[in-house]
């Protein structure tokens, strides 16, 4: 699979669907960033008051509900990179090197803190 081949592909399908509407108009930055936000939020809300969200606490009925929201997601991410004309993949590998340094592994294996809090444990230990 070609990450970057599917990631243009699925901009194109999403470009072709907000074409065929005129919906153009209305996807601002703001606008698509807004509507990320509440379809996270409308995600999230299907894991809510649940010990695990895991498959099978889910149900399959449930479950095929999350996946689309999960495309929500998706679709807005990807509609506001090709407004902003973002390389989602360069972003994410860029993002990896911040995030290595910032969580170093022989440092943060198994150890779900923030940076800033193991950190403080190293300027202890100085």
């Amino acid at each position: 699979m070609n990450p970057d081949g599917e990631l243009a592909r699925l901009r194109e399908i999403v470009r072709q669907f907000v074409d065929e509407r005129d919906w153009d108009q209305f996807h601002t930055p703001k606008n698509l960033s807004s509507a990320l936000s509440v379809e996270a939020a409308e995600l999230l809300e299907h894991f809510q008051w649940l010990h695990s969200g895991r498959p099978e606490e889910l149900g399959s009925e449930k479950l095929v509900q999350v996946r689309h929201e999960m495309a929500d997601v998706l679709v807005y991410l990807v509609r506001l990179a090709d407004k902003l004309d973002v390389d989602l993949m360069a972003a994410v590998e860029e993002k990896m090197v911040l995030n290595r340094a910032k969580y170093p592994a022989d440092k943060v294996r198994g150890d779900a803190r923030k940076y800033d809090e193991y950190k403080s444990d190293e300027s202890r230990d100085a």
